[in-house]
């Protein structure tokens, strides 16, 4: 295994096991009334995604490849939203330092090793806004408390029940291949679905 790879498997892995505590900081943005609207839907977007059982990844028989796109996604929305955010964004940035210091740098990483697969998980950032979650429009999450209530009582419960950590992801995650197969397969599944060529 390259180097890149090998660097491209830890940060995956430091990511599926922070993922728990991460999306907290998706809550923070859609609670900080500093950031635009449309940053605050980006996350809540983020956040549905990632609580969602129904993403691009939905194989939870394989719990560590299941979570590799919800730990990527989640970084892409945040860094996406803050940076559409001016001046309030980069403040955002700055009270999470451990999350975005070197996201930049990562995320290089990341591309190396996924090619065009990058590319399309860049992509799935700017659909994230129009999420319909058990009915419900994006939007609605932030105007009314009973559903942004159910999100954070969703959100809870992902992280109560999320099964990934240090110890499970041990042996289960060594080779980029494992990641890169099924975000590969992932693809081809949606290109089937719209009846498109991966």
């Amino acid at each position: 295994m390259s180097t890149s790879e090998s660097k491209f498997v830890e940060l995956v892995r430091n990511w599926l096991v922070s993922l728990p505590h991460d999306i907290k900081t998706a809550f923070d943005a859609l609670d900080d009334e500093n950031l635009p609207r449309e940053a605050r839907e980006l996350a809540v977007g983020t956040i549905i995604y990632i609580v969602s059982p129904h993403d691009i990844i939905s194989d939870r028989n394989d719990a560590i490849v299941s979570f590799v796109d919800d730990a990527i996604l989640l970084r892409l929305g945040l860094a996406k939203m803050t940076a559409a955010a001016g001046e309030d964004g980069a403040d955002f940035r700055g009270r999470y330092p451990e999350l975005f210091d070197s996201l930049e740098a990562d995320w290089a990483i990341c591309r190396g090793v996924l090619g065009d697969l990058a590319g399309w998980l860049e992509a799935k950032v700017g659909t994230l806004k129009s999420i319909d979650y058990k009915g419900k429009k994006i939007a609605k999450f932030l105007d009314d408390s009973d559903s942004r209530e159910q999100l954070f009582e969703d959100g809870l419960v992902f992280r109560t029940d999320y099964p990934v950590d240090e110890k499970y992801i041990a042996d289960r995650l060594k080779k980029a291949s494992t990641i890169i197969d099924a975000l590969r397969r992932a693809k081809a599944e949606e290109a089937r679905a719209k009846g498109l060529t991966a």
